[in-house]
């Protein structure tokens, strides 16, 4: 069997036994993993930038005893420092190439993990589509005309194409389990504080950002974590310590467990029977599994909640726009893309106090909702309201460009403070995700899951929540879930070895 076949078939774990038993070497695998970079990159445009030369040689002296000795990694081209690598955030504006690296990419080389690139991802990880005019279209291996959704989607990519096995993904409003759910990879958005983002930053979108991975398997996902979770001293808090490892949680048996669904949109939005399919196939999972599943409404998770996320949101957008400009010197409202200078400019016109009463509000749903759901080992609920959509499907037409383009360039953003203006934007950019940003917000554990295929033969996943801290349930969980269902051999159909 050919290394190029055992890297597409394994995952992270199953490669660093091959390289601990010495059946393959560091080398062959950094090899194979870029071999097959640039065999897939004309059909799926998932590298900012290739580490190929510093693989190579990384590759020779590591460590082979080390947990993840050899495994080939990508990184993601948004909030890291990567000593010497030109980082974009997907943006036109100059590139930022830190002098050292994030407290995470010490963590991923410690275990032995070798990056081979940097993952595209959409403007500043704006989208829930990884689309941008410095990078162009990121395609779904399952179906090249599709989308591997956002912001994480070039990590998807390389990942569900079988470059990589695992690559680390950050998740601000369902940037790692968006992803996940359109590519058929498991994908952990961690609880707030669990893994840090120093020394570049200290918090991102007011805690509600967060890094980890996407890859093939729980057990990965948990191995990773055990590798990776722990505050560094700059950290502003921390996660509650697990009671083990991670590793050995998802080996275990879950027990019997007490779990919620929630079906509702908060937004209100129109969902797909394809999507409630794959809720269905999670419910038939947990059940055959032998826990208690109990339909739920989480009422105060409304329009509002989301708007507010929303204003949040684009008031860190302004800040990082600022940043940005004192960084290179100049303004860099001509570098950015149309729908990020708007959302930056709404940024700037919400007072400090507006923003600051929203993100109260914000908290206080989220404790109601920490509060109402605690009685449950995890709540499932949608994570995509429709199948990977094709690529170029959320690009603004007809009205929805004319309207965006007069916000503008007439500078008009203040008519979105007109209440039915802004709903009109917010529902444009939401609709095809209406829940991933309930997690973020409240700062709780939450797992993407690979649970069915639709009609069209696209992977359409599904998340389970957890309690905050409780990162450990959710992969027992997650583990006995991906067991029964078989995904676990199920690989994306492009460019197969031979």
């Amino acid at each position: 069997m050919s290394v190029e076949r055992v890297l597409w078939e394994q995952d992270a774990t199953g490669l660093a036994e091959l390289v601990h038993r010495g059946e393959v070497s560091p080398q062959e695998l950094v090899d194979a993993a870029i071999a097959r970079a640039e065999a897939t990159r004309p059909d799926i445009n998932a590298i900012a930038e290739p580490l190929y030369d510093a693989a190579r040689t990384r590759a020779k002296t590591v460590d082979r005893k080390l947990p993840l000795a050899g495994v080939p990694f990508a990184l993601k081209d948004l909030g890291l420092g990567i000593k010497g690598v030109p980082v974009h955030g997907g943006s036109r504006i100059p590139a930022f190439t830190a002098d050292f690296n994030s407290v995470m990419v010490d963590r991923y080389l410690a275990a032995g993990l070798i990056p081979i690139a940097t993952s595209t991802t959409p403007e500043h990880g704006l989208r829930l589509m990884t689309e941008s005019t410095r990078f162009g279209i990121t395609r779904n291996p399952w179906n090249t005309g599709h989308t591997t959704g956002g912001s994480s989607g070039g990590a998807a990519s390389l990942v569900a194409a079988g470059v990589v096995p695992v690559a680390h993904a950050s998740d601000g409003g369902g940037s790692i389990r968006v992803p996940s759910a359109c590519s058929g990879l498991v994908g952990l958005k961690t609880s707030r504080g669990r893994v840090p983002l120093t020394p570049l930053i200290t918090e991102s979108w007011y805690g509600m950002v967060v890094d980890h991975a996407v890859s093939r398997s729980v057990r990965d996902t948990a191995l990773l974590l055990d590798l990776t979770h722990g505050a560094d001293p700059l950290s502003p808090y921390e996660a509650r310590s697990p009671k083990g490892s991670f590793a050995a949680a998802a080996a275990r048996d879950p027990g019997r467990l007490s779990l919620a669904v929630y079906r509702k949109s908060p937004l209100g939005l129109p969902i797909s029977s394809e999507t409630m399919a794959a809720l269905d196939a999670a419910v038939a999972l947990a059940r055959e599994g032998g826990h208690s599943v109990e339909e739920i409404d989480l009422p105060f998770i409304d329009r509002d909640f989301i708007a507010d996320f929303c204003k949040s949101v684009a008031s860190a957008v302004a800040g990082t726009v600022r940043a940005e400009a004192l960084r290179i010197g100049r303004p860099v409202t001509g570098d950015i893309e149309r729908a990020t200078r708007v959302l930056s400019r709404l940024g700037e016109i919400l007072t400090a106090g507006e923003v600051y009463d929203g993100v109260q509000r914000l908290q206080a749903k989220a404790r109601q909702l920490i509060t109402e759901t605690a009685r449950y080992d995890a709540v499932l609920m949608p994570l995509i309201a429709h199948p990977p959509l094709a690529c170029g499907s959320m690009d603004p037409k007809g009205a929805d460009e004319l309207i965006e383009n007069l916000l503008d360039r007439l500078h008009l953003t203040r008519l979105l403070r007109i209440k039915p203006v802004f709903d009109q934007m917010m529902d444009k950019s939401l609709w095809f995700t209406h829940w991933p940003a309930i997690q973020n917000v409240s700062g709780q554990p939450s797992i993407a899951l690979p649970v069915h295929v639709t009609a069209g033969g696209l992977p359409l996943g599904i998340q389970a929540a957890g309690r905050p801290g409780d990162e450990e349930t959710l992969l027992s969980l997650a583990a006995q879930m991906e067991k029964i269902s078989g995904w676990l051999n199920r690989r994306a159909p492009l460019k197969v070895p031979g």
